[in-house]
């Protein structure tokens, strides 16, 4: 698709569209729905709480946010997104132009993101976490190394596949490590559970594999793990009471092949947050992975609208934007795009791209023919 190029410099609503098909795209209006749903709901929920990221949970006692509003932490326009949106934009771009799971591919768009904004809401990268940066930097660190040894330069590495770079040799594309547990890989989770829908126990897999770009921890790879199930469930329309039951995981075992969730994230899928009373009882918007799935999953377990609780996600405080956009990806996903408020829909900056994009996941995923090679990942 080429008018997803990360050589594209122009900004996201700059950007031509083209869509899909009216008929691919009547295939199953509610799943359709969903996938919308769950792309607009961590792009609504991350500039819900762009103004106010970083704020302490007294401030919003004080100070409640209600509405999506604009300035704040990075001066941004009410309805504009952070780096939790780029960097699920560009997750979607890749599968999206590479029609396949390509982790070199994401790792460039990441990169031209960090770089050049690319598939930012400015034009340039303002928010971007520890983690991430450091491992983008490791990432272009390899490129130059591998360059230098192949006699090409970066920009021509930038333009292959993932496929091709192996077959020059041995590269490496996971540029984290054990301890880097932040909820930078669970922020911009949603595309690959969305694309490879069809195939639940690929997409659980994949989940982790995107996580493990750039956060190492196992926390960090079970968690996108465990979301990837949650939101697959929703796509499917399944009843809430039956995707936050806490025998959700043990019930669906097979799916996560040989490796168990983590203890403390294992103790999340049990309900953990279903016996806490809020940020009293412990329920913290951090960036440490745990802590923010968990307060993502008890905003829409307490709440019975999308709005009420993208709201309760951001009034915990702190990593405002991306408890609220791991929350919209789930909550996205269950209501449906047609459940999220229209006024907040309305105001997010650049929404027919991300609807575009949505209904490209959503074409191709209903396309995507699982190979040999995934059939023996699953299978491990």
């Amino acid at each position: 698709m080429e008018f997803l190029s990360f050589d594209d410099r122009r900004l996201p609503h700059e950007m031509e569209l083209f869509q899909p098909s009216p008929l691919e795209l009547s295939v199953d209006r509610d799943k359709l729905n969903r996938f919308v749903g769950s792309m607009v709901g961590l792009a609504v929920g991350d500039a819900l709480g762009a103004s106010s990221e970083f704020r302490s949970h007294e401030y919003f006692v004080r100070n409640p946010i209600v509405d999506m509003i604009g300035g704040g932490t990075w001066g941004l326009p009410a309805g504009y997104w952070t780096d939790d949106t780029s960097m699920a934009l560009c997750l979607a771009s890749s599968l999206i132009t590479m029609k396949i799971y390509d982790p070199y591919n994401q790792m460039v768009r990441y990169k031209r993101w960090y770089q050049q904004g690319y598939l930012s809401s400015v034009g340039r990268c303002f928010d971007i976490g520890n983690a991430i940066k450091q491992s983008l930097n490791i990432f272009q660190s390899r490129q130059n190394q591998f360059a230098y040894r192949l006699r090409f330069n970066e920009r021509q590495l930038d333009q292959f596949s993932w496929k091709q770079i192996q077959g020059y040799g041995e590269f490496d594309v996971n540029c984290s490590s054990e301890g880097v547990a932040g909820n930078g890989a669970l922020m911009r989770l949603a595309p690959i559970p969305l694309f490879f829908y069809r195939y639940p126990q690929l997409a659980i897999e994949y989940a982790g594999r995107s996580a493990r770009l750039t956060h190492g921890d196992r926390k960090a790879i079970d968690a996108c793990r465990f979301y990837a199930a949650l939101i697959l469930s929703a796509l499917h329309g399944h009843p809430k009471h039956f995707i936050l039951r806490p025998d959700f995981y043990d019930s669906h075992r097979k799916l996560f092949g040989r490796m168990d969730l983590h203890p403390e994230i294992l103790q999340i899928a049990r309900g953990s947050y279903q016996r806490k009373i809020g940020y009293e009882g412990g329920i913290r918007g951090s960036g440490y992975v745990v802590q923010a799935l968990e307060a993502a999953l008890w905003a829409f377990y307490t709440t019975n609208s999308f709005e009420q609780g993208a709201l309760a996600a951001v009034n915990l405080g702190d990593d405002t934007d991306t408890t609220a956009a791991i929350y919209g990806q789930l909550a996205g996903a269950f209501y449906g795009c047609n459940q999220i408020d229209s006024k907040w829909k309305d105001k997010l900056y650049a929404r027919q791209l991300i609807v575009c994009m949505s209904q490209w996941l959503f074409t191709l995923a209903n396309k995507y023919q699982m190979s040999t090679d995934e059939q023996s990942i699953i299978y491990y």
